[in-house]
């Protein structure tokens, strides 16, 4: 049964940065892409973020492009999103997705 964990969100002042982790199993974590998606209130869900199963491979929404970055590892089945230079519009709820499986998404509420 796939099992996906987020955490690190919380509130945080313009330009700050914060870490999102996500805590996968259940499933070969290690040849798995995975994504960061993200949803606001009253908007549509968001790709944020894809990685590869290896790591090597990345791609951004354009939104996040330059501020965000992805990361994994494999060893310890983690998946993580860096959020560096957040302004009020990353306010979401982010969650990580392997295939139709999500978590139950952690907060990040940008503001000052």
């Amino acid at each position: 049964q796939v099992h996906l964990v987020e955490s690190g969100g919380g509130l945080v002042q313009p330009g700050g940065s914060l870490r999102l982790s996500c805590a996968a199993s259940g499933f070969t974590f290690g040849n798995s892409a995975m994504a960061w998606y993200r949803q606001a209130p009253g908007k549509e869900r968001e790709l944020v973020a894809v990685i590869s199963s290896s790591g090597r491979d990345t791609n951004y929404a354009d939104s996040v492009k330059g501020r965000f970055t992805v990361s994994r590892d494999n060893a310890k089945n983690m998946v993580y999103l860096q959020m560096n230079s957040l302004i009020p519009e990353d306010t979401a709820l982010y969650s990580c997705h392997f295939g139709a499986s999500r978590g139950q998404g952690t907060q990040v509420t940008v503001s000052s």
